[in-house]
């Protein structure tokens, strides 16, 4: 008692002190970002505010506009392919200053982007808001949390996954040390999707650079106007920090702008299309550069018959609305066990009806506009060929008043039963707010059923008995599955995300999306030199003794035999035989 009295005290005071530490502010340095351009105050001149009519020839210039409204936001430059390089060389001069910067100075970074996020989460959402169509609410959910989850995430764990990390020696080097060591890369490039304008630059750059590369992003055309912004806040955050310039940047462009980057760069990480995905992979293999893909999915989502139906219900709902263009992680397969199909299907229809659709900065809309030009007629024509084979539409939201000339833009959410899996609606990637609900009578269809896909990104199971939703779970081939819940995968950042299949492979976020970012080295050094070394037993110096392999083939067995007694005979014979070779060398050499 007298030995264990005086360390529970001072585990005690030990604890006290770090709480009393938790309570002092920590030390943060503001940035100022200028965003007087980007904030709708109704005071535009009447050049730059007019109402954007599309294209339909290719131009050399990205256009921005606000999918709620078709209001004009600006141009950006296509950039050609020789200044898609010269952004990357200017990144790769960057990076090898930044390769040399401490912990401590990436974590300081990180700690002054999170103080900016927080303080301006609206100015953030309205971007994100105006330059894709998506609600207040969605933008936070979407954009704000899961980038701060991701920045809590390595300020507490990144180092730790980065330093070397020792792996055990085996039987036969007990005299070394064996390590993996993670080195940075270069120059990622990441291409990404508009769906998070926010969180898909931060996601990867955050990745990129506190692990000591450089990074160059190439913005959706669908999502510039925000993207060119964000890199601001950016900028500002590692000027602070007093690291080089250049070390991130964001391009802007079409398809050749995206070629150059992936013939440019040390690894590419891709979000988009299986298509755009293929097309990626050919033009990497060229330089045999590293590719990251996730090509989006055709979530499943399984309610077995002993759930709370209302509490489900509208979790579906989220779930369906967030793929209208706010989550690409959105489910589009709804599998309900038949007891209580009709009661399941009753309460989302009662849910999806209140629902409205209209311009998100308005603040009285559940759900915003369609990002992407002619997506709802996409949509229509899923639902179209659902109906003419069999599907009913049993229920559809409202949209709002949007004004003149943006209908097109919209697409109510709608609930559609008598589906199955002839339907494109169940084959296709819709990424929009419509609910197909199938039933199914056991568990083993349920699977068969979810497993009828060439995508494989994630999944969700409802089922009042959790080790019945993990079994079910865990014969679903996805690279993401979620128990009683949806999406919330995203929200934990030391899981990895990606999936399988026209899903996609490879993985960002966690420790496996951060050491993805490394070049991976193996390092094996003596333990005690030079008191201890390597040295080739003389009998397998060459010339090789006529012995020779009796003697390795002893020394295999002595050291990975599976009984004690034939391992403890065979090092026997190993130390006869270097005992008789040593005694008299010259005998028993090959060729003598």
């Amino acid at each position: 008692m007298a030995i264990w009295w005086p360390l529970l005290v001072l585990g005690f005071a030990f604890a006290i002190c770090r709480f009393l530490l938790m309570l002092i502010p920590p030390n943060v340095q503001s940035i100022d970002v200028d965003a007087s351009d980007m904030l709708d105050d109704g005071n535009q001149t009447r050049e730059n505010s007019f109402i954007y009519i599309p294209s339909k020839r290719h131009t050399d210039k990205v256009q921005c506009y606000e999918p709620a409204t078709m209001k004009y936001l600006g141009y950006f430059s296509e950039l050609k392919s020789d200044e898609v390089k010269e952004h990357v060389t200017q990144a790769r001069k960057a990076q090898k200053i930044w390769a040399e910067s401490s912990f401590k100075q990436r974590r300081q970074f990180l700690r002054i982007l999170l103080k900016y996020i927080i303080e301006h989460q609206e100015l953030i959402c309205e971007i994100s808001s105006r330059d894709t169509g998506k609600t207040m609410v969605d933008a936070s959910l979407g954009e704000i949390m899961t980038t701060c989850e991701k920045i809590t995430w390595l300020l507490s764990e990144g180092e730790r996954w980065l330093r070397p990390e020792y792996r055990s020696c085996g039987r036969s080097m007990l005299h070394k040390t064996s390590k993996v060591e993670f080195y940075p890369l270069g120059v990622i490039g990441a291409i990404v999707s508009w769906n998070y304008p926010f969180h898909n630059i931060f996601n990867p750059m955050l990745a990129a650079v506190f692990s000591g590369n450089g990074i160059v992003i190439k913005v959706s055309e669908h999502a510039s106007w925000s993207g060119c912004f964000y890199l601001r806040i950016i900028q500002a955050a590692l000027a602070a920090v007093g690291a080089p310039e250049n070390l991130v940047d964001v391009i802007t462009g079409f398809a050749e702008t995206g070629e150059a980057l992936v013939s440019s760069v040390d690894k590419v990480i891709f979000v988009g299309s299986p298509g755009v995905g293929r097309m990626i992979m050919r033009n990497a293999a060229e330089t045999l550069t590293p590719v990251t893909l996730e090509l989006g999915g055709k979530d499943s989502f399984i309610v077995c018959e002993d759930v709370d139906v209302p509490h489900v219900a509208q979790v579906a709902v989220r779930a369906a609305l967030q793929s209208s263009g706010q989550n690409c992680a959105g489910a589009e397969r709804f599998y309900v066990h038949w007891n209580i199909y009709s009661s399941f299907v009753a309460e989302v229809v009662k849910i999806v009806k209140s629902v409205t659709a209209g311009p998100p900065l308005a603040g009285k809309y559940d759900m915003g506009a369609i990002c992407m030009q002619e997506h709802s007629e996409k949509l229509q024509s899923l639902v179209n060929d659902a109906l003419d084979k069999g599907a009913e539409i049993v229920g559809r939201g409202s949209v709002g008043n949007i004004g003149a000339g943006a209908v097109d833009q919209y697409f109510p959410p709608t609930v559609i039963v008598n589906v199955n899996h002839t339907m494109k609606l169940l084959q296709e990637e819709a990424f929009g707010p419509i609910l197909p609900i199938m039933k199914f009578s056991s568990d083993e269809e349920a699977v068969k059923l979810a497993n009828d896909s060439k995508y494989g990104l994630g999944c969700a199971v409802f089922s009042g008995n959790q080790r019945r939703a993990k079994r079910i779970a865990s014969q679903i081939v996805c690279g993401v599955a979620a128990i009683n819940d949806f999406a919330s995968n995203y929200m934990c950042q030391s899981l990895p995300f990606g999936g399988i299949k026209d899903s996609g492979f490879g993985r960002f976020a966690g420790v496996e999306g951060l050491r993805a970012c490394c070049l991976v080295k193996s390092v094996v050094e003596d333990r005690w030199w030079p008191y201890i070394k390597t040295k080739i037993p003389k009998i397998i110096q060459y010339p090789v003794a006529e012995n020779g392999f009796e003697f390795q083939e002893s020394l295999v067995e002595a050291l990975y035999g599976l009984n004690v007694w034939d391992r403890l005979r065979a090092l026997v014979n190993v130390l006869k035989l270097l005992s008789e070779h040593n005694a008299n060398p010259s005998t028993r050499r090959k060729n003598d």
